[in-house]
């Protein structure tokens, strides 16, 4: 009965450790953080990004910080193309990032196109 009850016991001690350690291995997850930019090459906060697989499956979308800083988790293994946009302006797609199983990938995405800059990214003309 002693030989059982320590067998039982060893097995609970590693199902418990092994438990312990799977969150910290993120299996199966992959996560994809980044920053947008505007045309002035500073932080759009609260800008959009917009992100689907490659393959055209499943679009997403979610919103940047204050500081214009995005962070999207819990995806596959696969490649995923991302697009920004905030203030009426938008990024080019920034296609087929690879996101692994257990890493972050970091892009940036800088808002270039736009029917009309908005008044927000222009610099004026001080007055002489």
């Amino acid at each position: 009965m002693r030989r059982v009850l320590a067998l039982f016991a060893a097995v609970l001690v590693v199902a418990l450790v092994a438990a312990q350690n799977l969150p910290a291995q993120h299996k199966g997850a992959g996560i994809l953080s980044g920053v947008v930019l505007g045309p002035d090459d500073k932080p759009v906060p609260h800008a959009g990004v917009t992100y689907q697989s490659s393959g055209g499956t499943a679009p997403h979308a979610v919103h940047a910080d204050s500081q214009g800083r995005f962070t999207i988790t819990k995806l596959r293994s696969d490649n995923y193309d991302l697009r920004a946009s905030g203030k009426g302006v938008f990024s080019e797609w920034e296609k087929n990032v690879t996101v692994r199983s257990g890493h972050t990938k970091s892009v940036t995405l800088h808002l270039i196109y736009a029917k009309e800059i908005p008044k927000d990214y222009t610099k004026s003309k001080a007055k002489q």
